[in-house]
């Protein structure tokens, strides 16, 4: 099954390179969503018949839950793409690149979901920027140009800053000379903790930038605002969580090497200040798909954050990754269908959804509903948990501060959510 989740895009890209049909695009992005689907249903069963080296790619518990989180959104993502896409007049040869990026992109986060050592997944969450760069400039803008160099020029210095964060990481492991996550976490006692803390900060920063976690996140905005809304929905629901798995798995080097409370301090502070940063914007925004894509970092620092806290904590950012990935894939193909009536992102030039459109203004309100929190929103569940633990282990001011940025996010979104959809 990892053989064919895996090998399938390539074939399919070679098929519609010899095959140029406009309709054969569509038709593979969603033949991969349905293949991708079932491998990853069959995987989270442990139903894997066809592979018998694991070596560098296979899948464990936590894996399973990303894979799986990825795979439905995709699935749903294809499905839409299908109407999006229909009545778009590029033409065949531009819409083929889309459907080669598109089929790449999900590629290189299933293989950094997969991958069983950490060099492996930092090719491939590379490959992500790769493969996803074109698909930010796909409508060829003055604004999408602009927004593709900065996705390729910040998320590449992340990738060398976390490829410098491997180096460090190798000088700290010795003799070990191997970077699969297994050899990893059983020598990890042998390892120089000074070494090891440093690579971490490279680490985490460089593939935070990839996260969206201030203050590397500055691709983040114009990157999802630009984007095809089919794309800014995978950007926002899959890359992002394929980023943060890969911090997870350091993160568990960190509380093996028993160096997590340096990591936890710097979790905490990547996490408040992607909150912050949210706080300001979103209060302050005009352009709908940026405030979506600002409220994904203010997301990005909860599951930071509830990292950092550990235990019930760790258990709330998994419980507010699954919650947020499928509620913003929601918000951003619903923004899709909003820019399809309005033909604008400005927040004061959409007035009157509902009554224009009453299932996409439905569709707004329920998802504004579910990315705030509001009760019974899986996010709800997360934030009260991770509140709950802050107020277990006396971190009241901390939780005071997090209340507070999270009510200005929430006033800010549904400020504008609310002046989108009455007259």
């Amino acid at each position: 099954m990892i053989s064919l989740i895996l090998l399938f895009p390539l074939f399919a890209c070679f098929i519609l390179f010899l095959i140029k049909n406009r309709t054969l695009n569509n038709t593979m992005i969603t033949l991969y969503a349905i293949i991708h689907f079932i491998c990853s249903v069959c995987l989270c069963l442990d139903y894997n018949p066809f592979d018998f080296n694991q070596s560098f790619f296979a899948v464990n518990d936590l894996d399973k839950l990303f894979l799986i989180v990825l795979s439905i959104v995709y699935l749903a993502v294809s499905i839409y793409n299908n109407g999006y896409m229909k009545n778009d007049s590029s033409l065949t040869r531009k819409l083929r690149h889309y459907s080669y990026a598109v089929l790449m992109f999900v590629f290189s986060m299933t293989g950094t979901i997969l991958s069983t050592n950490l060099g492996i997944a930092w090719v491939f969450i590379e490959a992500t920027t790769l493969a996803s760069a074109y698909l930010i400039y796909f409508h060829k803008t003055k604004h999408s140009i602009e927004a593709a160099w900065k996705y390729v020029f910040i998320c590449s210095i992340g990738i060398a800053l976390a490829f410098v964060g491997i180096i460090l990481l190798t000088i700290a492991t010795g003799n070990l000379n191997s970077l699969s996550f297994t050899d990893l976490y059983a020598n990890v006692q042998n390892f120089d903790q000074f070494w090891l803390k440093l690579s971490f900060v490279f680490i985490l920063f460089g593939i935070g930038t990839k996260m969206g976690l201030a203050p590397v996140h500055f691709w983040l905005p114009d990157a999802h605002a630009q984007a095809p809304s089919p794309i800014s929905a995978l950007l926002s629901a899959t890359l992002l969580n394929s980023a943060f798995l890969i911090i997870l798995k350091v993160f568990k080097i960190m509380i093996l090497a028993n160096c997590d409370t340096y990591a936890r301090i710097m979790l905490f502070a990547m996490g408040f200040l992607s909150l912050f940063i949210a706080a300001v914007f979103i209060y302050h925004i005009n352009n709908y798909k940026r405030m979506l894509a600002y409220s994904s970092i203010e997301n990005m620092g909860i599951l930071a954050i509830g990292t950092a806290l550990g235990q019930l904590g760790m258990l709330a950012a998994l419980i507010h990754l699954i919650g947020h990935s499928f509620i913003k894939a929601s918000f951003f193909m619903t923004a899709g269908n909003i820019l399809k009536i309005y033909d604008t992102k400005k927040i004061k030039s959409v007035t009157g959804l509902l009554a224009k459109d009453n299932k996409t203004g439905w569709l707004w309100i329920i998802s504004c509903l579910g990315i705030v929190a509001f009760p019974p929103s899986l996010l709800f569940i997360s934030e009260f948990l991770i509140v709950k633990t802050m107020f277990m282990k006396g971190y009241y001011c901390m939780s005071a501060v997090f209340l507070l940025l999270l009510t200005i996010v929430l006033y800010g979104l549904t400020k504008a959510v609310f002046n989108m959809i009455h007259s």
